[in-house]
């Protein structure tokens, strides 16, 4: 599932123009990434996303809060984990670029620090090739797979290159998993992909959930992204945490994500923002 790739930085920047072949946007769609750039107040969005994202922060207006606060987590995540000496990272899901991309938080702390972005939308992977910033003397690759096919992750050359390494691994699922089925098993998904990473390596992840959700919402919500073309499955703070079964979880450990090691004072509303965060190392 490596139809598709680009590479940014100067080591592979001769393959900038490599396997562009055009994709259907289809902007009459509701595309959830698109509605995900919206409520961060990006521009790479379409009037349907726009209407469709509307309706859903007229169910709960948390949403657009939700979606800044993972945003924010990615960045105090991955900052926290190249301070921990983590130089490679596999970026699953990443969506559409918009600022502070891994690549660019990771190499601000090592210059030399290597991500590989995985999606499996060409949507996303045409605003990735578009938007993605070149590197300055690391490397972002940007590959097509599916996150519920692990084993073709895995087998894909630029993950195959960074986890030969040998060195720790930052594997970054930022609100992916609630577009898993639970009939694709996420818990051993997840499971496969941490198997597959050096002692050392680390997991971080966020969760939509509807722990703190009204019940109508819960159920009208997910309605809202079917449209659109893409399942939504809300999990519990206990469904999140089994995805860190045999990491050791960082402090403060599974968390909303505005309170994963905030660097700000946090707000009365923060404890049920509907987004679980956290971050694991394997032993």
């Amino acid at each position: 599932m490596t139809d598709h790739q680009d590479t940014v930085g100067p080591a592979c920047a001769e393959e900038d123009e490599v396997h562009r072949a055009p994709a259907d946007l289809r902007p009459e769609i509701p595309h959830p990434a698109r509605m995900y750039d919206y409520y961060l107040g990006g521009k790479d969005n379409f009037p349907a996303d726009r209407e469709a994202a509307e309706k859903v922060l007229a169910l709960s207006p948390l949403v657009r809060i939700s979606a800044l606060a993972n945003r924010a987590f990615l960045g105090r995540a991955v900052r926290h984990l190249a301070e921990q000496g983590v130089r490679d990272f596999v970026d699953v899901g990443t969506g559409i670029p918009t600022a502070g991309n891994t690549h660019q938080i990771a190499q601000e702390v090592h210059p030399d620090a290597r991500v590989a972005y995985l999606d499996n939308d060409p949507i996303v992977l045409v605003h990735g090739r578009a938007l993605l910033a070149a590197a300055s003397q690391g490397s972002a690759t940007v590959v097509q797979a599916d996150l519920r096919d692990p084993d073709a992750v895995l087998a894909t050359p630029e993950v195959r290159r960074l986890l030969d390494a040998g060195r720790p691994v930052g594997l970054l699922l930022f609100a992916v998993l609630h577009f898993v089925d639970d009939e694709d098993d996420p818990h051993a998904i997840v499971r496969r992909l941490v198997d597959a990473l050096p002692p050392g390596s680390h997991l971080a992840l966020s969760h939509a959930t509807g722990d703190f959700t009204a019940p109508e919402a819960a159920a009208k919500g997910p309605a809202i992204y079917r449209a659109a073309s893409a399942q939504l499955t809300m999990r519990t703070r206990q469904e999140v945490l089994g995805f860190f079964d045999g990491l050791e979880l960082a402090e403060p450990g599974l968390v909303t994500a505005p309170l994963w090691r905030p660097d700000r004072d946090p707000a009365p509303t923060d404890a049920e923002v509907a987004i679980w965060a956290g971050v694991g190392r394997k032993p």
